[in-house]
């Protein structure tokens, strides 16, 4: 097997096996772009996006260090019986305190009201555009646990297969002498395009 036969193989079978990716990431790029539209057609519906769970008292120290504060968000999730693969914990401001459990499909948010010494626990409604915005916007280590980790490390690696999928087609494009005029015009016009957007912008 030749070099370029080789290319055209990996190629082909790159572009195959990255379908599901390209696909869900052309497609999570409508609701980024048109995030308006979809909030209105989901407010239409009239019904609230988060959903009451539960409300209770509670008094309790909130620590200032930031990894003693994941640590008391992590606790707190594991004492309301909230369970996710990932979590968040942050203070927006001295009297509240923000924890959450997110995954693709569901969402649970705990805000601590330090002031008023209560918590609310809130489940958000499955949106099937925030799936996929959520899938999009996905990647690195932040979170704990080998499922979130693999995400990260496969993002990592169709990224790294992008890079050669683009580098073969160059390399098949330049290896067909009649097309190079064709495919220099649109390797230009895209350029161009793409550069002039990010000078702009």
């Amino acid at each position: 097997m030749t070099f370029s036969h080789f290319c055209r193989r990996l190629h082909l079978y790159l572009g195959l096996a990255l379908l599901p990716w390209f696909l869900m990431y052309a497609v999570s790029s409508i609701p980024f772009a048109h995030g308006q539209f979809f909030q209105k057609l989901d407010e239409a519906r009239g019904v609230p996006l988060w959903q009451l769970r539960h409300e209770r008292p509670y008094d309790a120290p909130v620590p200032e260090d930031r990894e003693a504060l994941l640590e008391f968000g992590r606790k707190l999730l594991q004492e309301l019986g909230v369970e996710g693969p990932n979590f968040f914990a942050y203070r927006p401001n001295r009297t509240t305190l923000n924890v959450g459990s997110f995954s693709f499909l569901k969402s649970t948010r705990v805000v601590y009201a330090l002031d008023r010494k209560k918590l609310t626990v809130e489940d958000r409604r499955f949106r099937f555009d925030q799936l996929l915005t959520g899938m999009h916007a996905r990647g690195g280590f932040e979170q704990d646990g080998l499922l979130t980790k693999s995400w990260g490390v496969l993002v990592d690696v169709v990224c790294a297969a992008f890079l050669i999928w683009i580098v073969t087609g160059l390399y098949l494009w330049w290896g067909l002498p009649g097309h190079r005029a064709w495919g220099g015009l649109a390797l230009a016009c895209g350029a161009v395009v793409f550069l002039w957007f990010t000078l702009k912008l």
